[in-house]
């Protein structure tokens, strides 16, 4: 039950949080490529509080029920993609798909204190088939409709499975947000097709179809300027989750690609299209993504609401290594290192927020207790697990945190946890017990595993690691050989 309280006779600003999907921290300008071309958002971070070490989890549906309900995995029991879990039951907690409603979502006490929002893009924290997700733990993983089947659709237009839409969580409408992962499912040959749904028709079924040359960034891009000039006049909240640039890797222009396609190494990041045949078509993904941000600020600016409204702009995870490269950290998407963990991150506030970078960590779970801050929330009772970062904005500091991940299924790593605390990352794989230790200050590509040669503090971290997980009852696989469970048998 949400109990929350309003400031009363406040002018609360517009929010518009911007999530891109799968784009790696450093596939933008102001982390250093210069392969890519995102001249819109590198002004932007000039301006803007931009965080050099943001986290989220290694896959989107744990980063997304993570943002959404500011709670760790364990708590909504979603650790990875459902239908990308690897291995047997001894050896995974199966993810859910769907987040049950006993987890509120930020969306919720926005409303309640006045905000109008808008969900637009994917969604993708309802399941295509809720009602089998009843019976928790899972014995198996679970399973998708193939792409082109739309024998679902009807079911989700139900109020049994509405409630889990972006209408049933709090925000007013919702603009293509269903249980897809990436845009191409309403094609039969998914991937392979020509549109990938970038290119219209999108074959949504919770969007319109567009008209031939429309673009889905584009279209989800117009129908967020348009709701900007239909409640000017009161606080908006915008949740701009694009599909773009996850895959598949589609060209938004053959001169586009082309340019992308002659384009010279990056030697500082290792980027090139040589590098991965999909690097060019991705190349004009990130760059048409840009461009609309630009087309957000612009409209900001005609609107006369850029001074009251906050822009936060980040990626769900890190990027997908068949799609891009950086030669700076180790590891890409569903990785639990830096590449899959750390994300682009800034928060802009015209005239509130001075240009800065931030070296202090912080994580998916920071953003739910801001928004409530900037929304002027008091009195919300509902636990979360992160803090508002509102002092680092305003050029503070929150202090040494320890930081967890708890990720309790197989995909491109074991099952594990990790804990981050200051330039410190300990990561503890669960049915095997192996530690690894990095400095990731001195050591940002996680080449040397200092768990023997620090053993005093892999010791101290993990001590603290078992802590938590005591503390809060974090659930284990059965194998794991920290499991009570098992030490019992």
């Amino acid at each position: 039950m949400l109990s929350v309280c309003a400031v009363e006779a406040r002018d609360k600003p517009n929010i518009i949080f911007i999530l891109a999907d799968d784009l790696g921290y450093q596939d933008v300008g102001f982390n250093g490529s210069r392969w890519f071309e995102t001249p819109h958002l590198d002004a932007l971070a000039k301006e803007s509080v931009v965080f050099d070490n943001a986290s989220m989890y290694p896959t989107c549906s744990p980063s997304r029920a993570a943002l959404f309900t500011g709670r760790h995995s364990f708590r909504t029991q979603v650790y990875t993609v459902p239908v990308l879990e690897k291995g047997k039951a001894a050896d995974n907690l199966y993810s859910r798909w769907t987040v049950e409603e006993k987890h509120p979502f930020y969306s919720q006490p926005l409303r309640s204190v006045g905000y109008q929002l808008i969900h637009l893009g994917k969604w993708h924290v309802v399941g295509p088939y809720p009602e089998r997700e009843l019976d928790y733990p899972f014995k198996k993983k679970l399973g998708t409709p193939g792409s082109g089947d739309m024998s679902w659709v009807e079911r989700h237009k139900r109020e049994y499975v509405e409630r889990f839409y972006p209408e049933g969580r709090g925000f007013h409408k919702n603009v293509g947000g269903t249980f897809w992962g990436d845009p191409a499912r309403g094609y039969k040959a998914g991937y392979k097709s020509e549109s990938g749904g970038y290119k219209a028709p999108f074959k949504n079924p919770f969007m319109q179809e567009g008209e031939e040359g429309d673009w889905l960034t584009d279209a989800l891009t117009d129908e967020a300027i348009r709701f900007m000039k239909e409640n000017k006049k009161k606080p908006f909240f915008i949740n701009l989750h694009y599909y773009s640039p996850h895959r598949p890797s589609v060209a938004t222009s053959s001169d586009a690609l082309e340019k992308y396609q002659k384009k010279v190494l990056d030697v500082g990041t290792g980027q090139s299209a040589q590098v991965t045949k999909e690097m060019a078509a991705y190349g004009t993904m990130v760059e048409n993504l840009d461009m609309n941000i630009g087309r957000i600020l612009d409209a900001l600016d005609v609107l006369g609401v850029r001074e009251n409204t906050i822009i936060v702009f980040t990626s769900d995870n890190g990027y997908n290594g068949i799609q891009s490269f950086t030669q700076c950290l180790r590891g890409s998407k569903g990785q639990i290192y830096e590449g899959g963990l750390r994300v682009p991150a800034l928060v802009h506030w015209s005239g509130r927020y001075k240009g800065a970078r931030v070296d202090e960590n912080i994580t998916v779970l920071d953003y739910f207790p801001t928004l409530l801050e900037w929304a002027g929330v008091e009195d919300y009772k509902s636990m979360l697990d992160g803090e508002s970062i509102v002092p680092l904005l305003e050029g503070g500091s929150l202090g040494e945190r320890a930081l967890f991940w708890h990720i309790a299924s197989n995909y491109k790593t074991p099952a594990n946890t990790v804990m981050k605390k200051g330039a410190w990352k300990l990561i503890q794989f669960l049915k095997t017990g192996e530690v690894e230790l990095y400095h990731l200050v001195d050591d940002p590509l996680e080449e040397r595993n200092l768990a023997k040669s620090h053993a005093d503090r892999a010791k101290l971290m993990l001590d603290e690691m078992e802590s938590w997980r005591e503390k809060h009852s974090v659930p284990l696989p059965e194998s794991s050989i920290s499991n009570p469970k098992k030490d019992d048998e």
